[in-house]
């Protein structure tokens, strides 16, 4: 908690304020002070010596060991015997943790300033002073009553510190009074309502979730601040000071008190383990240290049940702390609506709106208490009427709180009924709400009860690097992105997705996709194998018809396939297109697997999609949806075709009669399959007049994909050019998204790049220039390739490393060798790779570089007399190998 304002000279103080002959007997207090805390922090890390039975107790003897020092230091001081000592804050709970603020509030009696009393001033400097020369590295305040009341009503952080003020020493009768003083001012309903605005604030803060991977067990939802607020609002409204007085009070019942108590252990032991183990305050749940943390509970890697993969120890804490996290924001909200509706009761009318359910205040409320007991239909049902209930904008305390209490009806028999199932069905079909009431089934663990195989992944993390979110949310995340193609306020977002889907006559397969496709995560084997295993489970369950349900499972076993191939593979190779054009079989499932991918990448992390990413899926869709139309790959057509469009392009800017002919007759078909019309109008504008030229030239513009830049490097061929460019692009900042490589008949390079920069500016003019000088000088550069930089890897990487992974075999025309690399992304990582390829003496003819968060799946099309020896084959793969290890 922070503390209060502090008065401005008295309490800036420092160790050196402490008297010199108080130096002795303070280093004494402090040797004492420290031998204690280290006892209990000794404790504390011992696997049997804390626990969540008697984290309260130890944090109590945390707050007790300072507790005495203050006293004592207080009588050293000497201070008036009408002053007060209180803790405020954190502190005031006297529940304090390891590396937690010590608050303090030097409370005046209410004639007495320091300003105006020198002697005063002197001795509570000297205190201060002899805190921090102890050992406690205090936050002071001094005040009189008055001025506290007056600084808590401008502020309701400083009436939040205030709340929990409590005793230490000094004058009792002074504390007293001005408690009394504070209860009568606070005004219950505005406190309720700034509290609740900083908790809506902390939530956005924190991206509304509790399943952040590296979470901060104090301020995310869910966490301990969630329960702090509860009480807070709770002891200014005169509810109670604890679980068991809001218990009492009729704001919890018994069920809820236990389990607020028992989450409230966990997390506090959490955090607690957090200080002592990092030896400083830290409350985010980093990944250097959740392995730490996870031992210290006794959690050890194993393979889960049924599974041959092993679980982390890091993951099982964190899918216990993620379901304690899930079970505060579900009982915060209960809570915190029924101390609103005591604080301002309702005088909305109930609205039936049905026998079951009635609407109050724009949220949906059950008849009684008991009602899913008594008629377990009425859970479903529930998710139902909040989506077509015109109004409803969420349920009440009192349907939250029945639904909490009726998890254990939503059992095996539950999931085999066939009411059941058929307002699931309807809950996925119906024309808007669906997100939002499946979040809401998440939230409230109605989804993962009745959906079982979803249970299985509520709370599990994704140590790939790729992913940013726990596999459920991903998942929730996924299904709003495919519901978002069919809102006609979202179609500025991905047009062209947005106008397949418009399309399209049954979104609801789609958003089954959605749900079941990363549903087999984490038991072993192909999860799509797994998920298609259980979609189509879950069709035969569920009455799906025959077509429907192929082409969910379709779409669940090939939702990676159309990423791997734009990502991967040779977009210009007819083959690659005819290939794909075969496994996916008809435009009904291409279209349908478009949507799932473009949605499924949108979901993973939002540094992962890029307009190059999006241009490469788009291109591959239309080409693949040429071929299913009937139109053979006709590669001399296809050439001709572009041919035509570029020259159009070309008379647009006034080129003379036959400008292109002299280029265009040294380049060969490749160089027209792997182009578009609009770069290869581009390259001739800039080079008709520097057909081989024996100087490089460089021209960049803004990408047409709509992001970073285009460049052109057109130059004499060269052994190293390819690793001198990206030598070049990684001293500039820039990452390559994307490389065709074309070497002229004539020996020219003609290499075409897509890069972006950590950093764009808003225009991209100052950015080209630099390029189109700096790396002309680059490539003129005629020494030896400099040694590649070392730079520091981020701490994901660090904690959850990516064994690196080279594979080498020939193409199928065995003319050039596919050369992919799977390893931990780290700036460098390319012009690492092409050093080796370029001592080596290879060419490359392609690059397709995929950058997934933060780990790298690159592609190379690479050519060379070595690739021809089996020894020197394995000599490259072990060198790349040992770099990527590095």
């Amino acid at each position: 908690m922070s503390s209060l304002p502090a008065s401005p000279p008295p309490t800036a103080v420092t160790p050196d304020t402490a008297l010199a002959h108080d130096a002795p007997a303070l280093q004494t207090l402090r040797d004492a002070f420290r031998r204690d805390k280290a006892a209990l922090l000794a404790q504390l890390q011992q696997g049997g010596g804390a626990s969540t039975r008697n984290i309260h107790a130890l944090l109590r003897r945390f707050a007790a060991l300072a507790d005495g020092l203050l006293r004592t230091l207080w009588q050293r001081a000497e201070l008036p015997p009408d002053m007060a000592l209180l803790a405020v804050g954190g502190y005031g709970r006297a529940q304090l943790f390891p590396y937690s603020d010590i608050d303090v509030l030097l409370l005046l009696p209410p004639h007495c300033s320091p300003e105006c009393e020198d002697g005063l001033r002197a001795r509570i400097e000297r205190f201060v002073g002899s805190c921090w020369d102890a050992g406690l590295e205090i936050g002071s305040s001094v005040r009189t009553a008055a001025q506290c009341l007056a600084e808590a009503a401008q502020d309701v952080t400083v009436q939040t510190s205030l709340l929990e003020a409590r005793w230490i020493c000094g004058s009792r009768a002074l504390c007293d009074e001005f408690e009394q003083q504070f209860r009568t001012q606070i005004d219950p309903h505005a406190f309720f309502i700034a509290k609740t605005l900083e908790m809506r604030q902390r939530y956005t803060k924190y991206e509304n979730t509790p399943y952040a991977l590296e979470p901060n067990c104090k301020e995310s939802p869910g966490g301990l601040r969630d329960l702090q607020t509860i009480l807070w609002v709770a002891r200014a409204a005169g509810l109670g000071r604890n679980w068991r007085e809001l218990g009492a009070s009729g704001m919890a019942t018994a069920i809820e008190v236990r389990h607020l108590a028992r989450n409230e252990a966990l997390l506090s032991l959490i955090r607690a383990r957090l200080h002592a183990l990092a030896g400083r305050r830290e409350d985010r749940l980093v990944f250097d240290l959740q392995t730490a943390v996870a031992e210290s509970f006794g959690y050890r890697s194993q393979a889960p049940d049924g599974s041959p993969l092993p679980m982390r120890a890091s993951e099982s804490l964190m899918r216990r702390y993620y379901w304690a996290a899930k079970a505060v924001t579900q009982l915060a909200q209960v809570l915190l609506r029924n101390i609103e509706e005591h604080l301002n009761p309702s005088t909305h009318a109930l609205r039936p709106i049905n026998e079951r359910f009635y609407e109050k205040a724009n949220l949906l409320e059950v008849a009684s208490d008991d009602l899913y007991q008594r008629e377990p239909h009425a859970i479903l049902e529930t998710f139902l009427l909040y989506e077509t209930t015109v109004g409803i904008k969420g349920l009440s305390a009192r349907t939250l709180r029945a639904l909490y209490n009726a998890r254990g009806v939503m059992d095996a028999q539950f999931r085999r009924d066939p009411v059941n199932r058929a307002t699931f069905l309807r809950i996925l079909q119906q024309p808007a709400g669906i997100t939002h009431a499946m979040r809401l089934m998440n939230q409230t663990s109605v989804l993962g009860r009745y959906l079982w195989p979803f249970r299985r992944i509520v709370g599990q993390m994704q140590h790939d690097l790729f992913h940013v979110y726990t596999v459920d949310q991903h998942i929730l995340m996924v299904l709003r992105n495919v519901r978002r193609f069919f809102m006609a306020e979202h179609a500025h977002e991905y047009p062209f997705c947005s106008q397949l889907a418009a399309g399209w006559d049954k979104p609801w397969l789609l958003y089954v996709a959605a749900l079941f496709h990363d549903i087999g995560k984490g038991r072993g084997g192909d999860h799509s194998l797994i998920g298609a295993m259980e979609a189509r489970r879950f069709c035969h369950q569920h009455g799906i018809a025959r077509e429907d349900a192929k082409l969910i499972e379709f779409l669940v076993r090939e939702h990676l396939s159309m990423s791997r191939v734009a990502q991967k593979e040779d977009l210009s190779d007819p083959q690659v297109i005819a290939a794909f054009a075969q496994r996916v079989g008809n435009e009904r499932y291409l279209t349908a697997l478009y949507l799932l991918t473009v949605a499924d990448i949108r979901g993973t992390s939002p540094k992962v999609w890029n307009a190059w990413k999006g241009k490469l899926l788009e291109d591959l869709y239309r080409a693949t949806l040429r071929v299913l139309g009937g139109r053979a790959p006709d590669p001399a057509a296809e050439v001709e075709a572009r041919k035509r469009e570029a020259l159009v392009l070309l008379n647009l800017h006034a080129q003379p009669f036959e400008a292109h002919k002299a280029l265009w007759d040294t380049l060969d078909v490749s160089y027209f399959m792997r182009h578009e019309a609009a770069d290869i109008a581009w390259h001739t504008r800039h080079l008709s007049r520097h057909v081989n030229a024996p100087y490089p030239v460089v021209r960049a513009r803004e990408s047409l994909a709509g992001e970073g830049l285009q460049v052109l490097v057109y130059t004499p061929d060269q052994p190293d050019l390819f690793a001198r460019i990206c030598g070049y692009f990684d001293r500039a900042g820039f990452s390559i998204l994307d490389a065709r490589v074309h070497t002229t008949r004539t020996g020219h390079a003609l290499d075409t790049f897509q890069v972006v920069a950590a950093n764009q500016p808003g225009h991209y003019r100052e950015l080209i220039h630099m390029v189109e000088n700096d790396l002309v000088r680059a490539i003129q550069d005629t020494g030896p390739l400099p040694e590649p930089g070392r730079k520091r890897v981020s701490r994901r990487v660090k904690s959850f490393p990516v064994a690196p992974r080279v594979t080498l075999q020939p193409d199928e025309k065995a003319q050039h060798w596919l050369l992919s690399i799977s390893a931990s992304d780290r700036a460098g990582l390319l012009y690492l790779v092409a050093r080796i390829l370029a001592q080596h003496h290879l060419s490359v003819q392609l690059a397709k570089v995929t950058t997934l968060g933060e780990r790298v799946e690159d592609t190379f099309l690479i050519a060379g007399a070595e690739l021809h020896d089996n020894a020197r084959q394995i000599a490259i793969e072990t060198e790349l190998l040992c770099a990527l290890s590095e």
